[in-house]
């Protein structure tokens, strides 16, 4: 059995079974696809601003000088449907108008003075009986702000009026006889609010229509014009403002331009292409970008004589990522978002470059959506999982590696045991440049100089390089201080001679030291504190206090921004006893004690400001670190945090990079401790055990570190500081399924590349790619048939056999056939060589959706049965597949997953079925099922008694087997325990975790499943221990009490499991919302306190703690 942490079960409870499932759902990288994006003046009535919908994630920028700037970025309670500016008579800036997928509607407006959304009104759009639109909903606003227009169910137009003054009325439905509508637009200039209306009648055919619309009467009134039979392809309409007025309609090979006159249309045309999105340039309407599916971006251009249009001109501009949405920002910049690979901002320019291209690119946003597929690996081999993932589609699509930490760009090695101390050293005091790196050892110290990117030894005169040094730094007046046991050394930068030596007392010697540009302290027969004063030409002592303990380790850091080269008003001493004590300068008074409590002495200490916050941090000899926050005039202490970093004792450094300062802790598990609105946040580094680390920043390698370990040092770059890295390695064709080979140390990658034929005919081919697993470079591809689709692919053994597969399941997708009747099973084996070779290969009468894995031999979903396969000698010699039994009685079989016998199969239609295998009678055999329909696009085994399933309404839920049910019937069916809606489509999930596991942190491993989705979320479900998700239930119901949805929506009604089974939403059940729980980590002190009140027995430090060890997830 798995260690599983399980709830546990109470006599007098028995609403729930035993060993029920308590899950933790968190996303550890947000929704990245661009869905829709709007802009306007929003903030202010200066303001340029994008605002993008991501799912369900609303992200607001503001157009600077230096590019977008994120002004506001929050979650919706809904799956955004719609966006939309309007602005009422009179108003200064923009008001948002929002829909949801489940028929929520509200209007919000920002707020300069809190930088919050207010809800300027809300609602229900959604009625009690019709069917909703399969295309999407249309939402739209009158170009004179007399209504809202929607159309969201078949056969019905809904208006919400806007009276003069900006209010909204009741809105009215109108039925609308053309069922199949493409598109809607209201168009300008109308006296009385009109909508253009492309629809598609029985017989394929599309036809523009127009209606007015009459508020008096609630009901369509025949418009000016209609036009009969358009372009086949036709399926967008753009309005064009006044004085021009009419619309543009696009096509697959034509874009016209139609005002009401039958005689007057204009027409350009243009090669089969299929347009995606479309963007306004001018308010006239004379321009307009658009961009097709393979990411090409036209200009459309509206010749015209002030009032009337003379012709459609349309020129390419060049290539970006395929569109979704068009922003038109200013002066030619322009926002390209996608839910097909990375979103852009270009910059548009009138002359073409050297590839004939008028586009630049200004800034990248990474998406990892769609992600079809990804493995967890540990590349690095250091116990922290990487994720790699299929995303993008077409020309977009990639392999992201996506880890949890800060990497280090290794600029230069060199083996080096034995380091104990590291410091860099300026040439001058004022030099911008760091020129020399001491490193000090056991009895000598050495110092390495950098000249034209070379580092060679020298040799500093007035060092003792004969001894270990304990302190290094420059000081005002260009001078060096070196300390060692026996003595302070002042040597002047210029010269390298030494001006003055200081001597401790007599028969003392120095063991702890501390400096900065102007002051030394130090700590002398392990309990006396010596304050000095140092510059270029003068060491003077100011003070000396005995101490009642011994003194473990000091600083003298100033505290402020930008700070470094000012005097420090106190210092900190961590003593033997376990406390802190602050004095101040030059007096040595104390100032405030802090007792740590424990059996640890601290190790380290480091007064440190981090975005304004002046904090003070004391690491401890078994790797826990306090933080505080100080007052640096009173040097009271607040905000006490503990938390654990490693194992061993660690050394903190601070460190500058891209213009911030962040701290390095240099320990078993280096971390690197920085600040993010005004929250401390740790990122561990990928590095194994770090002892030492010191900025080094030097003409040959800017913005450097340099880190020492056991056996060597590294100077080195680090990466921008952030949770989570993602590194891209992009394919320019579409990557469908992964896995990873760790005996080969190989990807296996089954690709899709569409290319178009001189006739404009899409080409599809499909691949199977061997790839190197560090440098991604492509070993070997092997072409699969015509009409081939690669649909799985597994590394895997077979029993009695030395050597480990690769195993590719296709189906052969003929065009004509509704589903496959072909497929192939191929086995291929990585060579020494690292090729592709073909070992055996098995037709299957249909298509392999998923291979497993299964006790040495290998099970098959091959359209609706379940086969099971063992790998032979053939007598032709080579190896052959080899049919053992077959399952059938499903309708198509997507997903397999096993455990010892046990099979767990995800259907199409037909929800979670649960299989066993008897090996004594070769049999496959179904012990229980889920009989509710539910369309799976995900299933995995979280113990071997519970599953879980992700299904096509965006929901996911837990099943489990019915062990101790008394009647057959009841153990033939699998209980349904958690439910949770989810609002992202799953399409993968796997075992694995994003950290590194400490190997004895406290408290039991919690388990955790990390899944994939259509919209670039990678997410974590961890399972809980049953008193744990008791407590943060109540947290999730106190959050919900203090922190209200924006636009009036609610968290419970969005987290309720819904689909068409259950179309009014049943509560959740077993599942908790992370992102809400750990959104409690960035709440104001007042509304933590109130939070904390509701949850009752419990402060708001004890609630901190609590969330953020579940926030170490992931």
């Amino acid at each position: 059995r798995t260690a599983c942490v399980r709830g546990s079960q109470s006599r007098a409870d028995y609403s729930s079974p035993p060993l029920i499932m308590y899950n933790y759902v968190v996303t550890a990288h947000k929704p990245s696809n661009v869905n829709l994006s709007v802009t306007g003046n929003f903030t202010s009535a200066k303001d340029t601003n994008l605002i993008v919908a991501k799912c369900n994630r609303l992200v607001i920028y503001l157009l600077t000088p230096d590019g977008l700037q994120p002004v506001l970025d929050t979650t919706i309670y809904g799956r955004i449907a719609t966006l939309e500016l309007f602005r009422t008579a009179g108003a200064e800036k923009d008001l948002l108008c929002l829909t949801t997928e489940r028929w929520k509607f509200c209007v919000l407006e920002y707020d300069n003075e809190n930088g919050e959304l207010l809800t300027k009104a809300m609602g229900d759009v959604q009625d009690r009986i019709g069917k909703a639109v399969d295309s999407g909903q249309i939402v739209h606003i009158d170009p004179d702000r007399r209504m809202i227009g929607l159309h969201i169910y078949d056969g019905l137009f809904k208006v919400i009026p806007i009276d003069p003054k900006g209010a909204l009325k009741e809105a009215f439905n109108i039925r609308l006889e053309e069922l199949q509508v493409i598109d809607i637009q209201f168009l300008y200039g109308c006296e009385q609010p009109t909508i253009l209306l492309l629809f598609q009648d029985p017989k394929d055919m599309r036809h523009l229509k127009t209606y007015e619309i009459s508020i008096k009467e609630k009901d369509f009134v025949p418009g000016p014009w209609n036009q009969q039979g358009v372009e086949q392809g036709a399926n967008m309409i753009i309005p064009v403002p006044t004085p021009l007025g009419g619309a543009i309609l696009i096509g697959e090979q034509t874009i016209s331009y139609l005002n009401g006159d039958k005689d007057d249309i204009k027409t350009v045309s243009m090669s089969f292409t299929v347009i995606r999105a479309w963007g306004k340039i001018d308010e006239n309407g004379s321009r307009y970008l658009v961009g097709d599916y393979f990411g090409r971006l036209y200009v459309l251009v509206l010749e015209h004589d002030g009032t009337k249009v003379l012709g459609l001109k349309l020129d390419i501009l060049g290539e970006t990522s395929c569109a979704t949405t068009i922003s038109y920002l200013d002066s030619g910049v322009v926002f390209i978002g996608s839910s097909f690979g990375d979103s852009q901002l270009i910059k548009l320019h009138p002359d073409k470059d050297e590839n004939g291209s008028n586009i630049e690119f200004l800034e990248t946003f990474t998406n990892l959506g769609p992600i079809q597929d990804f493995c967890v690996v540990d590349l690095e081999r250091q116990g922290q999982g990487q994720v790699v993932t299929c995303s993008g589609t077409m020309k977009d699509g990639s392999l992201r590696v996506v880890r949890n930490g800060i990497g280090i760009n290794e600029q230069a090695a060199v083996e080096l045991p034995g380091i104990k101390g590291l410091w860099s050293l300026r040439e001058s005091f004022d030099a911008e440049f760091d020129k020399y790196l001491v490193q000090s050892f056991l009895g000598e110290t050495r110092v390495l100089e950098i000249t034209e990117e070379e580092l060679g030894e020298t040799e500093m005169d007035g060092f003792d390089h004969q001894a270990q040094t304990i302190l290094c730094c420059n000081v005002a007046g260009d001078g060096l201080i070196q300390v060692t046991e026996t003595s302070l050394r002042l040597v002047s930068a210029s010269m390298k001679t030494l001006v003055k030596e200081w001597f401790p007392p007599e028969g003392q010697r120095i063991t702890v030291a501390a400096g900065n540009a102007h002051q030394v302290v130090l700590a002398t027969g392990g309990s006396t504190l010596i304050y000095l004063k140092v510059s270029g030409t003068s060491v003077e002592e100011v003070k000396r206090t005995e101490s009642s303990q011994e003194i473990a380790c000091l600083n003298v850091s100033p505290l402020g921004e930008g700070a470094e080269k000012s005097e420090s008003s106190m210092v900190v001493a961590g003593l033997w006893d376990k406390s802190l004590v602050i004095l101040r300068l030059p007096t040595l008074e104390s100032l405030t004690t802090e007792h740590l409590g424990g059996e640890v002495i601290p190790r380290s200490v480091l007064f440190v400001t981090l975005e304004g916050v002046d904090y003070l941090l004391c690491a401890l000899g078994d790797g826990y670190l306090f933080s505080f926050c100080i007052d640096s005039a009173t040097a009271g202490l607040s905000d006490k945090k503990k938390i654990s970093l490693g194992t061993q004792p660690m050394i903190l450094s601070k460190f500058t990079s891209k213009n911030s300062a962040h701290v390095f802790a240099a320990s078993d598990r280096p971390t690197v401790i920085y600040s993010n609105n005004k929250k401390l946040l740790l990122s561990n580094v990928n590095l194994k055990e770090v002892t030492q680390m010191t900025p080094f920043n030097s003409e040959g390698f800017p913005e450097s570190l340099a880190i020492a370990t056991e056996t060597q040092l590294t100077i080195g770059t680090i990466d921008d500081i952030q949770k989570l890295h993602i590194r891209t390695v992009p394919l320019y064709e579409q990557p469908r399924r992964i896995a990873h080979q760790e005996a080969s140390r190989t990807f296996c990658v089954c690709t899709l590349k569409v290319s178009m034929d001189e006739s404009g005919e899409e080409q599809e081919e499909h691949f199977v790619k061997l790839m190197d697993d560090q440098t991604f470079e492509i070993l070997d591809s092997f072409k699969l048939q015509e009409w081939e689709n690669a649909c799985y692919v597994i590394s895997t053994t077979f029993t009695d056999d030395p050597a480990t597969y690769l195993v590719v399941g296709t189906a052969i997708a003929v065009p004509q056939e509704p589903e496959p009747t072909e497929g192939r099973i191929l086995v291929f084996e990585a060579s020494e060589e690292r090729k592709l070779r073909l070992v055996t290969e098995k037709e299957v009468k249909g298509g392999t959706y998923c291979l497993n894995s299964f006790n040495g031999k290998l099970l098959a979903a091959v359209n609706s049965k379940i086969e099971l396969f063992r790998l032979a000698d053939a007598e032709t010699g080579g190896k052959e597949l080899v049919s053992e039994c077959v399952h059938r009685g499903h309708i198509l079989v997507l997903f397999l997953q096993s455990r010892g016998d046990f099979i767990v199969v995800g259907d199409l239609m037909r929800s979670i079925s649960l299989l066993t295998y008897k090996p004594v009678d070769g049999q496959i055999e179904e012990i229980a099922r889920d009989f509710n329909a539910n369309w799976m696009t995900g299933v995995e085994i979280l113990d071997d008694d519970t599953f879980i399933g992700a299904e096509n309404h965006y929901n996911l839920f837990t099943v489990r087997k019915n062990t101790d049910a008394t009647t057959d019937e009841d153990r033939a069916r699998l209980e349904v325990v958690g439910e949770f809606h989810l609002g992202d489509l799953v399409n993968r999930f796997k075992h694995g975790s994003l950290v590194m596991r400490g190997g004895d942190s406290e408290g039991p491993q919690i388990p955790t499943l990390i899944f994939g989705t259509v919209n670039g979320v990678i997410g974590v479900i961890a399972s809980l221990p049953k008193e744990e998700f008791e407590y943060m239930l109540k947290v999730q119901t106190a959050l919900n009490q203090v922190l209200k949805g924006v636009g009036g929506l609610r968290h419970d009604e969005w987290r309720s499991f819904q689909n068409e089974r259950v179309p009014t939403g049943r509560e959740s059940k077993s599942f908790l919302d992370g992102d809400l729980i750990e959104s409690f980590l960035d709440l104001r002190r007042e509304k933590m306190e109130e939070v904390s009140r509701l949850v009752g027995m419990t402060s708001v430090e004890e609630l901190c703690r609590r969330i953020e060890e579940l926030q170490r997830l992931h």
